[in-house]
């Protein structure tokens, strides 16, 4: 599957977050990183150069972002497994940061937050043993 345009990733995203409202388990897993391939790096001006060059790239680089519903193997096969991805440019984050804030956290109000309270539970035994 290729990359949605920005419009479409978010009608899919907000799919995602409600296909999960009410569930008892599941994940919705969100990543971005820089897309940095077909960019031609500088060469490095001597050997022992500190400055990274990758660090400094000739121009502003593309974000890829990502979203998934966190589904293994045998669900991927299945074709239960939803993987979402756009790519925002440089000029265009700001406005794209804003209106995915404002979608993630609709979505994440409605998701079922974790039980920590046997961990939580655990925690205080050992120090209390700890403590005796």
């Amino acid at each position: 599957m290729g990359h949605l345009s920005n419009d479409e990733f978010f009608a899919k995203l907000v799919e995602l977050f409600d296909s999960r409202k009410g569930k008892e388990t599941g994940s919705i897993v969100l990543t971005q990183k820089r897309l940095t391939y077909d960019q031609p790096l500088p060469a490095p001006e001597t050997a022992d150069s500190t400055v990274i060059p990758d660090l400094h790239p000739p121009r502003p680089l593309p974000i890829l972002i990502r979203a998934t519903n966190a589904k293994g193997k045998e669900d991927r096969k299945a074709k239960e497994k939803i993987k979402l991805s756009t790519l925002v440019a440089p000029e265009g984050l700001p406005a794209f940061f804003e209106r995915y804030a404002e979608v993630c956290k609709l979505g994440m109000g409605s998701l079922k937050p974790r039980d920590r309270s046997k961990r939580k539970g655990k925690a205080k035994k050992k120090t209390k043993a700890t403590a005796a």
